[in-house]
């Protein structure tokens, strides 16, 4: 008996009602995963800075191109529950089917599956070559900063060591910043800016940002710190070169 086709088992495989109705799901639920996509930035708000930027690009990229394993997920789990769930307040009489491999659908899984996570590596392998490049900016402000229980201090070591609780940056101005602690570790996250790194006792750890919108944006620890972690937070304010240089001036600081 000679062994069947791979297109007449295709066909055999798709005659089932089953298959057509999970993959008009899947259609239906990619597409609405992919229309959320773009929205994501919305629901993140105004990015205030070039970090933030790439942050929502990113998320916005990464759920266009998860968006039909997503699909196809909610359709197999939607079809199950739907179709083939015990009706009625008897148990079922009889047991499920036996589960079978199948072959071409598991190459095709893992083939797709490789495929999206080679094109995300090198997404991200570019974006960090990115920021190591950025961090040698010359031009960039040097502020170091220190996590305490439970509040930040913020050094703007070149102009005049000044000290402040609340965070000033001057927009569309590189800034490096020098993170560490002095208790326990911490976590350094400036919200709407997207941007976020551990400040770790005993170490220095450096991060970047352009602040790109004047405003009030906010500052948190995301790591668990002790008992009033939920109450380190404060404030990073954006302002013009002038009015920077203005509040470095009134606290004591030079340009």
């Amino acid at each position: 008996m000679s062994p069947v086709s791979v297109s007449t088992r295709i066909r055999h495989f798709t005659k089932r009602t089953y298959v057509r109705h999970v993959f008009l799901l899947w259609i239906f639920f990619t597409i609405m995963v992919g229309l959320f996509a773009p929205l994501q930035s919305k629901l993140m708000g105004p990015a205030a800075s070039t970090q933030m930027e790439v942050v929502q690009e990113t998320m916005t990229l990464f759920t266009y191109m998860a968006a039909p394993v997503a699909g196809l997920i909610f359709a197999v789990v939607t079809y199950s529950l739907l179709a083939w769930r015990s009706k009625g307040f008897v148990a079922p009489q009889y047991e499920g089917t036996n589960s079978r491999g199948n072959g071409p659908t598991t190459v095709a899984w893992i083939l797709v599956s490789s495929l999206l996570c080679v094109v995300l590596l090198i997404w991200g392998l570019a974006e960090m070559a990115d920021g190591q490049t950025a961090r040698g900016d010359e031009r960039a402000r040097i502020i170091n900063v220190t996590g305490n229980q439970w509040v930040w201090n913020f050094d703007y070591i070149e102009n005049g060591n000044v000290r402040s609780q609340e965070l000033y940056l001057p927009v569309n101005e590189p800034v490096l910043f020098h993170v560490t602690s002095v208790d326990v570790n911490h976590s350094f996250w400036i919200v709407q800016m997207g941007v976020k790194v551990d400040a770790n006792a005993g170490a220095v750890t450096d991060m970047r940002v352009t602040p790109t919108l004047i405003g009030d944006f906010d500052i948190r620890c995301a790591e668990l710190c002790g008992l009033n972690h939920s109450a380190m937070f404060t404030k990073v304010h954006v302002v013009s070169q002038g009015d920077y240089l203005a509040w470095i001036l009134k606290n004591g600081g030079h340009q």
